[in-house]
């Protein structure tokens, strides 16, 4: 795995970490309202949720600006960081009519194509062969292809990188690796890694933690020269699917980053308003819609 100096990193000044710590906070306020939700039986469908990897969408979403979201099952975070209509995807949990796929995609199949994003219909990997595919069609376009480390598993997954890499599409391929496939570890299922194998054909690719500063300065060193491969080494929270929990988290990059904050010299107090405020915001909204039932 890549190390680097983060004193040295200049590419993420205090203000876009702020925009990044929000978004993080705003994707993890709402999935705490999923869980809760779930809990009490107000959603039926199954839930993916992102709590724990917030950080790999929200950093993205500030330098990385696609014609096109391809997402795995595991999508709230991109929805929200991307702009997604949050109160469609709400009703799309609650299965009605008004939600984002009409109520029957469900949490893995939610989608808003204003922008850009296509939801995700339950085979795993399917959308990296859709997102090259895309980018066949639409060469002028750029695409960000978002999926786990089991994706990278299926045979039709390293061929479609590889073809997208011959053909100089413009995709930027994230895995985001929690190092699960529902409940089994990487080292018990291979002993490769994507970012060699891909090297070996000559092809832009990196493997990081999920530290917004190195997934900042990845995205800006490969966005302008595509395609490219980020793995981002991430800890999710709850189970595969649904909202147990197995094990107490081996890390919260959201309470490290604001610590970091606080160390750059962001005030507490800054800090606490934007929580306060986007928590209370996520609440109202949940409000609303389960208040329709």
């Amino acid at each position: 795995m890549e190390k680097y100096n983060l004193l040295e990193e200049d590419s993420f000044k205090k203000g876009k970490k702020i925009d990044v710590y929000k978004k993080m906070y705003e994707i993890r306020e709402f999935e705490k309202q999923v869980k809760k939700s779930f809990d009490v039986d107000a959603i039926k469908c199954p839930v993916y949720l992102s709590v724990g990897q917030e950080s790999i969408s929200a950093t993205i979403s500030e330098f990385f600006k696609p014609n096109y979201i391809f997402t795995q099952h595991r999508n709230h975070s991109m929805y929200i960081a991307f702009g997604g209509n949050k109160e469609k995807l709400i009703d799309e949990l609650l299965g009605r009519e008004t939600g984002c796929t009409g109520g029957r995609g469900g949490s893995p199949g939610a989608q808003d194509l204003n922008i850009g994003m296509i939801g995700h219909h339950g085979l795993i990997g399917e959308n990296v062969p859709l997102a090259v595919g895309a980018a066949l069609g639409a060469s002028e376009r750029k695409i960000l292809c978002v999926f786990g480390d089991g994706a990278l598993e299926e045979d039709y997954v390293f061929s479609s990188i590889a073809f997208a890499f011959t053909h100089k599409l413009p995709i930027l391929f994230i895995c985001e690796d929690n190092n699960l496939s529902i409940l089994t570890k990487k080292a018990e299922r291979r002993s490769w890694e994507m970012t060699d194998a891909l090297r070996g054909i000559g092809m832009s690719s990196a493997d990081i933690i999920d530290d917004p500063k190195l997934i900042a300065r990845k995205v800006n060193e490969f966005k302008n020269s595509l395609p490219a491969f980020i793995n981002c080494r991430t800890c999710r929270h709850l189970w595969h699917v649904g909202t147990g929990q197995d094990e107490t988290p081996r890390v919260d990059r959201l309470k490290e980053f604001k610590m970091e904050l606080l160390k750059d010299g962001v005030n507490l107090d800054e800090l606490t308003q934007i929580e306060e405020k986007i928590k209370l915001e996520e609440e109202k909204l949940w409000k609303k819609h389960l208040l329709k039932q």
